[in-house]
């Protein structure tokens, strides 16, 4: 049995299965994904229904871009209840409106929210794959599942699964954070700087390591840092995968905790 993780899938649906291909992924293995499962790639609706039917060997960790989703989700609802457009959640049409009426009040300014479906991902959802609110609020659903970390033992070393950065207290995060799952989801360098936990290895993605003005920058291959103060190591898994279309070095990233073995797809 083996423990695996994969982090920012961004709708590299079709990626996604050559890398459970490549590791030989089976119901005798486990399989942990830290997040961003969605937005930017072309293949979101592909993995919101791979996640409402994975299997039971898999933990579904929660990412900045699925907190967002819910978001848009949650937004869309409050509109349909203030406005009392009694949207038919099961009707594409109506569901289409009520997105339509949304961007009508942010362009109006009726709404105090900064950024709705930044990504377009609600939009192609509703004109490429015909989704209903029926279907986008059982994604959320799912969605409000899903915890911010894991954590277990696994060979003499105890590792923590995170999307973006861990930090075991407020106190710890230099005070640029309101909550700690802000930083769970949001961290960057301050997974560094401020994070981490002693004699642990964090295992996170979020800062695609072919970023070349980022902390994590290594190419396109998963970035490791080691505390010696700490005993404390830190993996950056996020290859950019979804960039790969203008970036040769984006892949998608696996690592297996047993060994701490990397694949990539």
């Amino acid at each position: 049995m083996s423990t695996y993780v994969i982090s920012d899938i961004h709708g590299c649906y079709n990626e996604f299965l050559s890398m459970l291909e490549k590791i030989r992924f089976s119901g005798s293995d486990n399989l942990i994904l830290a997040g961003d499962y969605i937005d930017r790639g072309k293949q979101s609706y592909e993995m919101l229904r791979w996640l409402e039917q994975c299997p039971p060997n898999v933990l579904l960790l929660r990412g900045n871009h699925e907190e967002e989703f819910v978001s848009n989700v949650n937004l869309m609802q409050s509109v349909d209840l203030i406005e009392e457009l009694n949207t038919n959640f099961s009707s594409h049409m109506d569901t289409v409106a009520l997105y339509e009426s949304v961007k009508y009040l942010l362009r109006q300014k009726k709404l105090s929210i900064v950024y709705f479906d930044l990504y377009g991902t609600i939009e192609k959802l509703l004109g490429q794959n015909h989704v209903t609110l029926y279907d986008l609020c059982g994604w959320a659903e799912v969605i409000r599942q899903m915890p911010y970390h894991w954590e277990s033992k696994i060979a003499d070393r105890y590792y923590i699964v995170v999307h973006a950065g861990y930090a075991d207290s407020l106190q710890n995060t230099g005070g640029r954070f309101d909550s700690l799952e802000q930083f769970f989801l949001y961290a960057r360098e301050e997974s560094l700087q401020s994070g981490g936990a002693a004699h642990s290895t964090i295992i996170a993605g979020h800062t695609p390591t072919t970023a070349r003005e980022s902390f994590a920058y290594n190419a396109g291959n998963v970035f490791r840092y080691y505390d010696a103060g700490k005993d404390c190591a830190f993996y950056d898994i996020d290859c950019g995968c979804v960039f790969r279309n203008r970036n040769l070095e984006a892949r998608l990233a696996c690592i297996r905790l047993e060994d701490e073995k990397i694949f990539y797809v």
